[in-house]
């Protein structure tokens, strides 16, 4: 019997957050993301998740990651991962270029490697001269643009796309599905969330439904598009006053009044604290190591100039 490798297993996954009345001061209800969530992921599947808006499929593309971790239950990740998704790891303060250096030196890369992601970033993001803009002018999709070129260009094993190719332009996300199947083909895994059943079940040989923070299936995409597509359409048949009374059933049963022990309730804050400690220290250390003086100069130079002394060396 041939051993199978599994890229993700969630075992039990859940993620609570504790809610506010409206006066804005916490109450003891629970509000659960994602409840009781189990499944397997082999080596090489592209996966689209479907759900309805507010279903949890964030919750999941943020703890498959790693942005947070599940309050209960344990989610196995095998490899580096990166996160696609609108605006998401990008410095609106600095430029496009200087975005992907801070990028490259956090995750350890020595400048020749910098150098080689920053040229191939430049030809497919396709940004131009807004390359060397701040990221603060850029539109949705030129942020797209510039986080899905960074990301797949740092050969990460798992890429999670988070409706990151919505907001772009058609010819441009063609190419992006284009790299996505060279991905594929090299043994990457990624995870697809889309509102878009064609591009999913064009794209994806996998699909994992959640809805109303619940597992409702995982297995081939069609089989899996082909029940949520029927979902949606019985929802759909529905008048206003049974959608209302259907939500209204949803969120009842996403609340709890019950006190539950999390295993890691605040692992999530405590792993954001050393993340930034270890980043602030590992990137002062990684740029230390090119000139011994330029801990000083970034104390005393503003972002931007920081890596303009960067470059420069």
């Amino acid at each position: 019997m041939e051993n199978k490798e599994y890229a993700v297993e969630f075992n039990n996954v859940s993620k609570i957050y504790k809610i506010k009345d409206g006066n804005n001061k916490s109450s003891n209800k629970m509000f659960c993301a994602l409840k009781d969530i189990n499944f397997k992921v082999e080596k090489g599947e592209v996966v689209g998740i479907l759900g309805t808006n507010g279903s949890g499929k964030s919750t999941v593309s943020n703890i498959l990651s790693g942005i947070v971790l599940p309050d209960i239950g344990e989610a196995k990740i095998d490899g580096e991962q990166a996160l696609i998704a609108i605006k998401s790891g990008l410095n609106n303060q600095l430029t496009g270029i200087e975005n992907i250096e801070f990028k490259g030196a956090l995750l350890g890369f020595d400048k020749k490697k910098i150098e080689k992601i920053k040229r191939e970033v430049i030809e497919f993001s396709e940004l131009g001269d807004f390359i060397y803009q701040p990221v603060k002018s850029y539109s949705s999709g030129m942020k797209s643009r510039l986080g899905f070129s960074i990301s797949i260009n740092i050969d990460a094993d798992i890429i999670i796309i988070d409706e990151a190719l919505s907001v772009g332009d058609s010819a441009f996300n063609e190419k992006c599905f284009d790299k996505i199947k060279e991905l594929k083909d090299s043994g990457k895994t990624i995870f697809f969330v889309s509102h878009s059943i064609s591009e999913i079940k064009k794209y994806c040989t996998k699909g994992l439904w959640i809805e109303g923070g619940v597992f409702r299936g995982y297995d081939d995409v069609d089989v899996i598009s082909k029940e949520y597509v029927e979902f949606t359409k019985e929802y759909k048949a529905k008048n206003e006053e049974e959608k209302k009374a259907f939500k209204a059933e949803v969120y009842k049963n996403r609340l709890t009044d019950q006190i539950i022990k999390v295993k890691k309730s605040k692992t999530p804050y405590v792993a954001i604290i050393i993340a930034i400690m270890f980043i602030s220290v590992f990137t002062v250390g990684f740029l230390g190591s090119l000139k011994s003086d330029l801990k000083a100069k970034l104390g005393s130079t503003e972002t931007g100039e920081s890596w303009k002394i960067y470059r420069s060396l």
